[in-house]
């Protein structure tokens, strides 16, 4: 998460503080729902390597994004810069890993109850891919501080249905279970164009890409998933495996 550090008085260091504070509440979300999970008993620590493994992973992200914006609103812009380079590993991880719990959370329970299974499996690594592309994208642009804080917030946006779905009551959507939980994360980036039209007149176009590769993303997902060759490869994943025994289509246990 590499980036250049903008001197420039007390707009430039109020724009760090909000993505900061917006990095933080990001992270809230995830362990607030992790950990209620974790508290009802819903979820367990007796379960294979990969779970541990995704687990580590993704919250080592959320740590890093933390930690990257807070350096960032301290001014150390020298260690931001050496330990952004992480992200140029940690996100090809992070899809490998993403995908991977996705096809044995399939193969071992069917994958959510509230969501159809081929739902899951496509739409799942579409939107990891999509994560990924527009945080690899703010790597890439990181001498542009403007588009690659917005691109970085962006596409973490974009990954925390996990999060929400786990605090909100997700089996109570039905049908659209798994738009809400994937699009209510995109509420950041709404937050941060209505900041940006307060303090600079415009949203910044940063944010209309994210906004764009999160819906657009999630409306491919959901368009393969439907089709003949999504039903197929969902049941080629999970044939052979308990999570077979479960029907294609959502169902409350």
């Amino acid at each position: 998460m590499a980036t250049t550090f903008d001197q420039g008085g007390t707009a430039a260091r109020a724009e760090e503080r909000f993505f900061f504070k917006m990095a933080c509440l990001m992270g809230a979300v995830i362990v607030a729902g992790f950990s209620l999970n974790l508290a009802l008993g819903r979820s367990s620590f007796a379960v294979p390597w990969v779970y541990h493994a995704h687990g580590v992973v993704f919250f080592g992200w959320v740590a890093l994004l933390v930690t990257q914006s807070s350096l960032i609103a301290g001014g150390n812009v020298a260690l931001h810069r050496r330990l952004g380079w992480l992200s140029v590993l940690w996100i090809p991880l992070m899809v490998a890993l993403g995908i991977a719990i996705t096809v044995t959370s399939l193969q071992r329970t069917g994958g959510p109850f509230f969501f159809d299974a081929n739902e899951f499996m496509i739409s799942n690594p579409i939107g990891l891919v999509t994560f990924a592309a527009l945080s690899l994208g703010a790597v890439v642009m990181r001498k542009r501080t403007d588009w690659h804080r917005r691109l970085m917030l962006g596409g973490m946006a974009t990954i925390l249905g996990p999060g929400f779905g786990r605090i909100l009551p997700t089996p109570l959507f039905g049908a659209w279970a798994w738009e809400i939980t994937n699009l209510v994360g995109l509420v950041f980036v709404v937050a941060g164009m209505l900041r940006d039209r307060k303090h600079l007149g415009h949203a910044h176009p940063a944010w209309f890409v994210a906004l764009f590769a999160g819906v657009g993303s999630l409306a491919l997902g959901e368009f393969l998933a439907y089709t003949d060759w999504g039903i197929a490869l969902t049941e080629q994943i999970m044939a052979g495996h308990p999570g077979a025994a479960r029907p294609m289509q959502a169902y409350m246990p």
